[in-house]
């Protein structure tokens, strides 16, 4: 593994944005250690309501010699500010790196709650990620968070990443190595996965989710599926999925399955001429091991839908 201190790109200061005043604290999740020195906060299943107050991913910190790294801290301000609330409770030592696993606000805009400490904190994300926050990614969940929640996210502005990552580069923070894995277009084109291999633990962002779907429109379901097997190969042993519960391998291995039937199933029934909306019933039947994960229903459609335009642009 190479050395990659990444390329230093210009802060966004941009906060608060769309904000009127300033949405109410997130309340307290539980942090639970997943390996000697590392914690995850395992958000609610679904997706941003009012209930959850936007809150709905899986930030992790590591607590190092010298400092702690966090790993997607949350959705907002105050997503942000309830993590560093939980990391007091385990130690005293600063926050020295954020590490955003991909472009989807609900990861990292609780970096704002890092920078109102620490305006320089080193954070790190693929340089498509940057490059997409620059392009308005951020402004857009800026606006889908606070109508999601009525506005339990105001206050949270945008603190982009300002190291660059890339797949097999390796970075050396608080005394701990973190090696970057990336695949090209999997559950969107800007996802990292975060192997530590002294903890043999794996960040899996939203390549692997657990319980829960979610959208699929902005990746491959066969650029999904490689990742997640260079995710198992890796020698890690405990997972973390960017939803839902940790586990070890049988983790990435449910959620791979999941993507592998659907298009499996979606590749025969439009070798047999079916449309998408024909071929749903058998594919959903096929799924039946699934129907209980959070948000099913609300998915599997959408899920076809992209599988299919998929294997049908490959036919060409």
């Amino acid at each position: 593994m190479r050395q990659m201190l990444g390329l230093l790109l210009a802060f966004f200061v941009v906060g608060p944005v769309l904000a009127e005043g300033r949405g109410p604290a997130v309340r307290d999740y539980p942090a639970v250690k997943v390996a000697d020195g590392a914690y995850v906060i395992q958000g609610p299943l679904g997706h941003p309501s009012v209930e959850n107050q936007g809150f709905m991913n899986n930030p992790g910190f590591i607590v190092g010699k010298d400092g702690v790294v966090v790993i997607d801290p949350g959705s907002s301000v105050q997503s942000g500010e309830m993590v560093m609330r939980q990391i007091r409770k385990v130690t005293d030592l600063p926050v020295v790196a954020l590490i955003d696993t991909h472009v989807h606000g609900d990861h990292w805009l609780a970096n704002h709650a890092f920078h109102q400490i620490n305006p320089k904190i080193p954070t790190y994300g693929h340089p498509k990620m940057i490059e997409k926050v620059e392009q308005g990614e951020g402004d857009s969940w800026i606006a889908l968070l606070k109508r999601l929640t009525e506005g339990a996210t105001d206050g949270t502005g945008i603190y982009a990443p300002n190291l660059a990552v890339r797949h097999g580069d390796e970075v050396e923070l608080a005394g701990i190595k973190f090696q970057f894995l990336y695949g090209e277009k999997a559950h969107s084109d800007t996802d990292l996965m975060v192997f530590i291999p002294e903890k043999s633990l794996m960040f899996l962002g939203d390549n692997v989710m657990n319980n829960r779907f979610g959208r699929m429109d902005n990746g491959t379901f066969k650029g999904n599926i490689a990742a997640i097997e260079m995710a198992m190969a890796s020698g890690a042993t405990v997972f973390v999925p960017g939803h839902g519960p940790t586990g070890d391998i049988a983790v990435p291995q449910a959620f791979q399955r999941y993507l592998s039937i659907l298009r499996e199933e979606v590749a025969k029934y439009l070798d047999e001429g079916l449309s998408d909306f024909e071929m749903k019933p058998k594919v959903v039947e096929a799924l039946a091991e699934f129907k209980d994960w959070v948000d099913f229903n609300a998915e599997v459609g959408r899920h076809i839908s992209v599988a299919y335009l998929e294997v049908e642009a490959e036919m060409f």
